[in-house]
């Protein structure tokens, strides 16, 4: 399957417990579930995320670049995982 590449998108209200697997830049997120959702080698860029439920995702090599998190649900969300990625020196979170 093709990855995908999706720029300059907003997605409200969402289930992508199965997102197609490819690149994001520039993306908003609203109120969207990534709830298990397998996120391996995915990229986000410039994308924000609020009020959405990333817990349990699965991060392997997934990198957030410049990525905001705003009010968000991450219980689960493994951070060791997470530093092996790229998002250790670009992720913001906005309580």
């Amino acid at each position: 399957m093709k990855e995908a590449y999706v720029l300059d998108q907003t997605f409200e209200n969402a289930d992508f417990s199965q997102i197609q697997k490819g690149e994001y830049e520039n993306c908003t997120f609203l109120n969207c579930s990534f709830e298990y959702a397998d996120l391996s080698f995915f990229s986000f860029n410039d994308c924000k995320f609020i009020g959405c439920n990333l817990s349990m995702a699965k991060l392997v090599s997934t990198a957030f670049r410049d990525v905001t998190f705003k009010e968000c649900k991450c219980s689960g969300f493994i951070l060791m995982t997470a530093m092996n990625s790229e998002c250790h020196s670009a992720l913001k979170v906005v309580y």
